[in-house]
């Protein structure tokens, strides 16, 4: 099924994330993917750690949602609505390119679920 494929792909973003962001946030190769200097990494440390403890739970919403099956698309349906508005509103103040990584396979899963397919 193409809604749960690409549920998967997004719930596996979100975990990236979530160990970029409280495990590896001061390497050299995160603060390259999100554009920080060495020195804002050191002072964000904390902030971005919240930031993957919640990108976390969205994934493990995700999974929990492919985990109920049939019965998890309602789950499915919240999660998604949840990433697709941090996608939106990270695309509004922090980067555009969250709209393209984060906002549109949020939308094309939920109109996958919405659909059926």
């Amino acid at each position: 099924m193409i809604a749960s494929a690409l549920i998967a792909l997004i719930a596996a973003l979100h975990v990236y994330i979530l160990v970029l962001e409280m495990f590896l946030w001061q390497a050299p190769r995160t603060r390259a993917v999100f554009g920080t200097s060495a020195e804002f990494a050191a002072q964000s440390k904390a902030l971005a750690a919240n930031q993957g403890l919640y990108n976390g739970f969205l994934a493990a919403g995700l999974i929990w949602s492919l985990w109920l099956g049939v019965e998890g698309r309602d789950v499915a349906v919240f999660f998604l609505i949840c990433v697709l508005a941090a996608g939106v509103y990270g695309g509004a103040t922090a980067s555009r390119r969250i709209l393209l990584v984060q906002a549109l396979p949020a939308a094309l899963a939920l109109g996958a679920v919405c659909a059926g397919v």
